[in-house]
Formats: structure tokens, C-alpha cells, sequence
């Protein structure tokens, strides 16, 4: 469980990374998800990470309830999401914590499975960001390999959640990075 927690971590830096990154005049840039801006983009991820502590103590969703609705960036985004990440890492590394459960709106899950759909969100989510600020949008190749091949097999379903776009074609020589993102609706 000691490797999730470490991709975790190198997920969450390569958002964090781009986060820190981020002018003053970057904020409100539009990025890849089309209904939300650079800020609301952080904030979405942010907002994320401050689930991750009360879901891992056991808390129901309902328990939480719009604890963390709206914006939670303030006036330092950057801290913000420095804290959140810190608390979601935290509650993911402590004794026990992946060996157990959490209570989603969608019923009860493994707390490890969690934490990897944790990875695969900022991971994607680090394209996102890059992408909206004009940095280099190279993801880390071996965790790009590793969700790749997590997501393959339930790629078809992943649109009908909701969540994402639906898939997009690729060439058949387009690189591993480009092939996730177009199983998560992005267009590279």
C-alpha cells in the first residue's frame, strides 16, 4: 500500500507544481474543462482533497454536507491548496487508512481504490491546469503507463458517469499520455 501512497503523492505534486506556477493574471484563463476556469479548475481539485480526511475517518457524505461547497481558495490559493493536499495526504498515509473503507454518495469503497481514483483525478487534472496556463503539459510517463492501463478496461463506461466527455479518437501511433487523455475526453 506504501507504493499507492507514493503515486498519490507524485500525482498530487505534478498538480501542486502547476498550481505554484500560476500568475496573477492566470486565475481566471480558460482551461481544457470547458465550464471551469484556471481558479475554479483549483478549486474543484482543492475541493477534492478536503473530502478525502472525513470520508477516511468514516464520516458519510451527508455528515459532510456543503462543508465544502463554493470557493474554498480565499484570498491565498496557493495555501489553499497546500492544506488541502497536506490534510488528503495525511489521511491516506495513516496507519490503516488504505486497508479500510470509505461511505461515497455511491456506496461503500475501498479506501485504496479511492485513493487511486484520487491519483488518476489530479493526474489528468495536471494536464488540465497545464494546459490552461501554458506550461509544459508532459505528464509523468510511468504513472500516465500505470493509469493507462487501470482505466483500459472500464474506458467505454467512463462517459456514461457523467464525469467526462466522451472518448475521442486518436491515431494508432499516438503516444500513451495521449491515448489516457482521450479516454477522458481530452484532445491534446
Amino acid at each position: 500500500m506504501t507504493e499507492l501512497i507514493v503515486l498519490f503523492r507524485r500525482a498530487t505534486d505534478g498538480f501542486g507544481r502547476h498550481v505554484h506556477s500560476i500568475g496573477t493574471e492566470q486565475w481566471h484563463d480558460p482551461t481544457p474543462c470547458t465550464d471551469w476556469d484556471v481558479r475554479m479548475l483549483v478549486n474543484h481539485v482543492t475541493v477534492e482533497q478536503l473530502w478525502v480526511a472525513p470520508l477516511v475517518a468514516r464520516s458519510t457524505v451527508d455528515e459532510v454536507g456543503g462543508r465544502f461547497d463554493g470557493d474554498q481558495l480565499g484570498e491565498d490559493p496557493t495555501g489553499a491548496w497546500d492544506a488541502s493536499v497536506n490534510a488528503s495526504r495525511a489521511a491516506f498515509g495513516a496507519s490503516g487508512a488504505l486497508e479500510a473503507t470509505v461511505l461515497l454518495s455511491s456506496g461503500e469503497k475501498a479506501t485504496a481504490e479511492y485513493c487511486w481514483e484520487m491519483t488518476t483525478d489530479a493526474l489528468i487534472h495536471s494536464w488540465d491546469l497545464a494546459r490552461g496556463i501554458g506550461a509544459d503539459e508532459t505528464l509523468d510517463a510511468e504513472l500516465v503507463e500505470l493509469v493507462y492501463e487501470r482505466t483500459l478496461p472500464v474506458a467505454e463506461h467512463l462517459h456514461e458517469t457523467g464525469l467526462f466527455a466522451p472518448p475521442v479518437p486518436v491515431p494508432g501511433d499516438a503516444t500513451v499520455q495521449t491515448r489516457l487523455l482521450a479516454l477522458f475526453g481530452r484532445r491534446t
